[in-house]
């Protein structure tokens, strides 16, 4: 298989957590550049998932002079869609880590340049490729559900406020929980009801508990002089076809009722959630059912390749729509719906009103 020549532009906590593994696991990619403001950090990346004569560069203006098949953005929000915007101009197709970007301006923008440009371009909602998330949505697209009319999309932690890096900085991120971890639980969601056409969003964001000095936090203390995002945010969300979603997240909040990058689907079939596992909830025969699929039995992968795990199914859908124009998980129009909601529950929020789409 022809191998890819990428470069990586962030090569902090998010690089190495989760892209440059799955893009070495993967096999079909030279990482042959490396950028990030801090330079010691893309030498250190270089060394270990870089090729022998991968470049080095400060500034991703000149790495996307270079020869190459796609580009990661890997960054802190601000500047997701400038430096994606520069690479598609560039002829570089594009992975975008989560979420699209800071401003649902900015995200229009990028999906305006990728349909000017005609290169690839996606977003790193990696929770749609799950065993339980691929079982779902094929159970969604095949009707199984009916109507889905009601949902719920699930972003809790209990006492997880992330301490490292920009997380904290509403500048640099736009928020906290609400387009940190709340953007893959709606991404969620939406795909499962295949609707995108939001119609009204009303939202409430706390800042109540950031303050606290007493924190239990699973990441160890927090600066409450630097936490200048939310630690909690809900939405309420009215579809142009009549059907809502609830939208919770938090980093903090005194609850036991904990979930993370899950969805509950209530529809005119059946139901699902990821409460416990999968479970399908239905009426058979006149009596109330619940299903609880064998998701390590095999035979709902979709996408070709042995691994199973989501990051590297991410890779092998990039790589793919690259070589052989196979369609893309994540396009870029949905992950523009997502954060045109995310950003309405903060204007919400803010305003105290509820915000309406034309």
């Amino acid at each position: 298989m022809a191998k890819l020549k990428v470069g990586i532009v962030g090569c902090g906590g998010i690089a190495n957590g989760k892209h440059l593994p799955a893009i070495k696991r993967n096999g079909n990619f030279e990482i042959v550049a490396f950028c990030d403001i801090i330079q010691e950090r893309a030498e250190k990346a270089k060394k270990e998932y870089g090729t022998e004569d991968a470049r080095i560069y400060t500034d991703y203006h000149e790495l996307v002079k270079e020869e190459l098949d796609a580009v990661y953005v890997l960054t802190p929000n601000r500047s997701h869609a400038e430096i994606s915007i520069v690479a598609l101009k560039a002829g570089k197709n594009v992975m975008c880590e989560k979420p699209m970007a800071k401003t649902y301006a900015d995200a229009k923008r990028m999906v305006e340049t990728a349909k000017e440009t005609g290169k690839i371009l996606t977003i790193g909602y990696q929770n749609r490729y799950r065993a339980d998330s691929r079982y779902l949505k094929r159970a969604c697209v095949n009707g199984d559900l009916g109507e889905i009319y009601y949902a719920k999309a699930h972003a809790i932690r209990r006492r997880a406020v992330p301490t490292w890096g920009v997380f904290l900085n509403e500048e640099e991120q736009g928020g906290g929980p609400l387009i940190d971890i709340g953007t893959h639980a709606l991404d969620l969601t939406l795909w499962m009801m295949d609707n995108y056409e939001p119609e009204s969003v009303t939202g409430s964001v706390y800042r109540k508990l950031a303050e606290q000095k007493e924190q239990g936090n699973a990441f160890g203390e927090w600066d409450p002089s630097v936490f200048t995002v939310e630690d909690s945010a809900f939405g309420f969300v009215k579809m142009k076809n009549g059907a809502t979603i609830q939208l919770e997240a938090s980093w903090a909040l005194n609850t036991l009722d904990v979930d993370e990058a899950k969805t509950s689907l209530c529809g005119t079939k059946a139901g699902a959630d990821m409460k416990d596992g999968l479970r399908i909830n239905r009426v058979q025969y006149n009596k109330q059912c619940v299903e609880k699929p064998d998701l390590n039995s095999g035979g709902v992968a979709f996408f070709e390749g042995e691994s199973d795990q989501d990051t590297d199914i991410e890779q092998r859908v990039f790589y793919n729509a690259i070589t052989k124009g196979t369609e893309l998980v994540v396009k870029p129009e949905q992950a523009l719906a997502v954060t045109r909601i995310l950003e309405a529950i903060y204007e919400s929020g803010r305003t105290g009103k509820t915000v309406y789409f034309d």
